[in-house]
């Protein structure tokens, strides 16, 4: 028999539409890695994978329906443990030889070669054919093991005793090589070749004669698109060519994929209709709209050519009647009662000030071991208002921050918060400005919240930016002193998100603000013996942001092992690293930078070199070099210009060799040695000053 076309199908109730495309995906992949671990086809094999809301399938090319047999050499044991002094062989070799398959063998046909320390016995055999039923038992029960199921059910079989776990009830399997049914089983279900068409407007049985036609069958007789990336392209086609109509957008594309990903996993034969809503509904915020549409009903809202909300909106239906009508008039009846839900929230929290909801901070706990809202809102107060005396407006903007601090969480009591939490900040924006905050005050209460997520925009203008960092920083205080650290992959207070938002803030809106201060400033209600593991966790996550802007692993290292206080200098550093390492100096100053480094830790550093105890001109030279070369370096670093101070360190390089080429740091004579451990101090301080450029020789 020849290589052909492997089908397998699990036919299930409805998959979480959330997690189908990685269920399919995952489903395919394990299948496909267990028959290729076990022979069954090649490396590159093409795998098609379908997953649509009751099915999860892959079609892996080129199958063979069993193994080659194979020779193998089998190692058995040392010699001296296998023989016995007249070459018979022992009682534990028989057993390891039984174990292997190979009983009876001639002990003269055993093969001796010293592996390690001892010479041992080897043995030839060959691994016999192995079925594609017995290889796709297995490989199929691994794919099922390892799917990424969120949650797992427990549910009977039909013989009312039999308990199964799975994502959902699976009703049936198809296994098909080429035109065989491949006799295996999973999940209770015994192999067979039918699968089953849409709900509604499909075949409901579809014998499948050969494993080659089951997209196409399905497509034609069954009413259903099984390849989820098809199915996906289709959606998206018909959803842009509607809005096309329009003359409207779907809006930005971040906002538009994860909805469809979503919708996708929710039918099997799409079709995208129009349907509208009344205009006065745009009277309430469209964020709050949008997110009704999209989150409840998963409708694709519209867009006029400028951005703004249209009131009409996309529905993909999962039927393809002939008269549309029936379906469009029950959606938008259905979206009606959200909207005026919405309109119903916005009007009543319009009524009440955001200010006068801040006492009610009071009454919520933030947490048990950090007190209420109300008494964290106290601290993000104080915290951004020293912040902001730092920033460029300095004591002019110090108001703003502290009544943005007061109102940036009030917006958690009101009625459109509490139904639509991902609208916190964007709508205490929408309340401040009904209460005519001042502009900077309305912008901060909904940038505090920005980044949101990696590659999210960043608070524009100093009151944003004071109070965004002391919410994060403040988290970061907080939880930290009452040893709530993130552990592995478990996160839940975000923390890490917290720790890149800071970094990003003061690195790509280039603060000159100390992050050592910072620290200090937000750990003061809480006390300071956080602060180094804190300040652990902030590099950690700094190093990895780095490492994603392009530098190397030692750059990075260069210049964050230095624990470095301005973030806004780190890109200028790097760059400068990163240069310096491909002067031909680099290399060897690196190696001489550590062996300072190590000489100086083991003996100790000290300060005021005497000239008149130099014993050898290299001394004399060295310290001369480094006199001349300190302003140069110094004047550099304070201008910023760090490729500059690191190409002048690069000139001492004929200086820094003859020195260790000839002279011996360990004098017999205490006064020498001193001297000159204090002349490789000043120069372990003038190499350093940029970064700890030891790390390039890692």
């Amino acid at each position: 028999m020849s290589a052909k076309t492997l089908l397998v199908e699990l036919f299930t109730e409805e998959l979480p539409p959330k997690a189908l495309g990685r269920l399919g995906e995952a489903f395919a992949a394990g299948l496909e890695a267990g028959l290729r671990k076990r022979g069954f086809v090649a490396e590159g094999a093409p795998v098609a994978v379908y997953a649509t809301p009751r099915r999860l399938a892959a079609a892996v090319a080129g199958v063979a329906p069993a193994t080659q047999p194979r020779a193998i050499e089998v190692k058995l044991m040392p010699v001296a443990v296998g023989l016995s002094p007249d070459g018979q062989p022992t009682p534990a070799l028989v057993k390891k030889l039984a174990a292997a398959g190979l009983a009876g063998i001639d002990p003269a046909k055993l093969k001796r070669r010293v592996d390690g320390k001892a010479e041992t016995l080897f043995a030839d055999s060959t691994v016999p054919s192995t079925p594609l039923a017995e290889g796709l038992q297995a490989a199929l029960d691994e794919a099922i093991a390892g799917l990424p199921i969120p949650k797992v059910m427990s549910y009977q079989l039909a013989d009312g005793s039999t308990t199964v776990q799975f994502v959902r009830p699976a009703h049936g399997l198809v296994a098909l090589h080429g035109d065989t049914v491949v006799p295996v089983k999973a999940l209770g279900l015994a192999a067979g070749r039918t699968t089953h068409g849409h709900r509604f407007e499909g075949a409901r049985d579809i014998e499948l004669a050969h494993a080659d036609e089951y997209a196409g069958r399905l497509a034609a007789e069954g009413a259903v698109i099984a390849s989820f990336a098809e199915r996906r392209a289709e959606i998206l086609s018909q959803l842009e060519a509607a809005a096309a109509r329009e003359g409207a957008g779907l809006g930005p594309v971040a906002d538009v994929d994860a909805l469809l990903d979503e919708v996708t996993a929710l039918v099997e034969r799409p079709k995208v209709f129009t349907g509208r809503f009344e205009r006065e509904f745009l009277d309430v915020p469209a964020e709050c709209l949008v997110l009704t549409m999209r989150q409840n009903q998963k409708y694709f809202p519209l867009f006029d050519g400028e951005g703004r909300l249209t009131e009409k909106f996309l529905i993909v239906s999962n039927l393809r009647p002939a008269d549309p009508s029936r379906i469009v008039q029950g959606n938008e009846r259905v979206v009606r009662p959200r909207l005026a839900d919405a309109r119903f929230f916005f009007e009543t929290d319009r009524r009440t000030k955001l200010a006068d909801r801040v006492p009610q901070l009071a009454a919520i706990v933030y947490h048990g071991k950090l007190g209420t809202l109300g008494e964290r809102v106290e601290r993000l107060r104080k915290l951004a208002t020293r912040i902001q005396s730092n920033l460029p407006r300095g004591a002019k903007g110090m108001p703003y921050a502290d009544r943005a601090a007061l109102l940036a969480k009030a917006d958690l009591v009101t009625l459109m918060v509490g139904e639509f939490p991902e609208l916190q900040g964007i709508m205490g924006k929408y309340y401040a400005l009904a209460d005519d905050e001042e502009p900077s005050v309305v912008r901060a209460i909904e940038q505090h919240y920005w980044p949101r997520f990696a590659g999210d925009k960043l608070p524009e203008g100093d009151v944003s930016i004071a109070v965004a960092l002391a919410d994060r920083l403040d988290a970061l205080a907080g939880l930290f002193s009452i040893g709530q650290v993130p552990t592995g992959d478990k996160d839940p207070f975000g923390l890490r998100r917290a720790a890149l938002g800071v970094i990003r803030i003061l690195a790509e809106r280039g603060l000159d603000l100390d992050f050592h201060e910072l620290v200090k400033h937000a750990l003061e209600p809480f006390g300071a013996a956080a602060a180094v593991p804190l300040e652990d966790f902030v590099y950690e996550r700094l190093r990895g942001y780095l490492r994603e802007s392009g530098f190397t692993t030692h750059q990075v290292e260069a210049v964050v092992a230095q624990r470095p206080a301005r973030f806004d200098e780190l890109r200028a550093r790097l760059e400068a690293v990163a240069a310096f390492a491909k002067l031909p100096e680099s290399e060897a100053l690196a190696a001489a930078n550590k062996r300072v480094k190590n000489i100086l830790e083991k003996s100790g550093r000290s300060d005021g070199v005497d000239p008149d105890l130099f014993m050898q001109e290299e001394e004399r030279r060295l310290h001369a070099a480094l006199a001349a070369l300190s302003p140069q370096v110094e004047a550099s670093v304070a201008g910023g210009d760090f490729g500059a101070a690191l190409l002048a360190v690069a000139s001492i390089r004929g200086d820094v060799d003859a020195f260790f080429d000839r002279v011996l740091v360990n004098a017999e004579e205490p006064a020498v040695r001193a001297n000159r451990l204090a002349l490789l101090t000043g120069l372990e301080r003038v190499l350093n000053r940029v970064a700890d450029i030891s790390r390039l020789a890692a």
